[in-house]
């Protein structure tokens, strides 16, 4: 059975940092592509990041660019998003997904 847990979600003020995980169970994680996609509150979801299975192509949405990182730890299992210098619009519920698979998320809040 395929699962997805994300954590690492939290209140930070705008400027702080935070650094959300993924851990995969139940498929073949390093032959995955992996994605992080947000939902705002009130709004629609919304892709973030992307990283290939061999994790060294990243893509990522243009408002995120240079303050965003993701990663993974094959041997861990686990993906990773790395968030600096947070602002107020990236206050979501942040999850990871695969294939049709998804997590059930953690929310960041980022205060003014």
């Amino acid at each position: 059975q395929v699962q997805l847990v994300e954590s690492g979600g939290g209140l930070v003020q705008a400027g702080g940092s935070l650094r959300l995980s993924c851990i995969g169970y139940g498929f073949d994680f390093k032959s995955a592509g992996m994605r992080w996609y947000r939902q705002p509150p009130g709004k629609e979801r919304e892709w973030v990041a992307s990283i290939i299975d061999a994790g060294d192509i990243t893509n990522y949405t243009p408002s995120v660019i240079g303050r965003f990182t993701i990663s993974r730890d094959n041997v861990k299992e686990i993906l990773y998003l790395q968030m600096n210098n947070l602002k107020p619009e990236d206050t979501a519920v942040y999850s990871c997904n695969t294939e049709t698979y998804w997590g059930k998320g953690t929310l960041v809040t980022v205060s003014p």
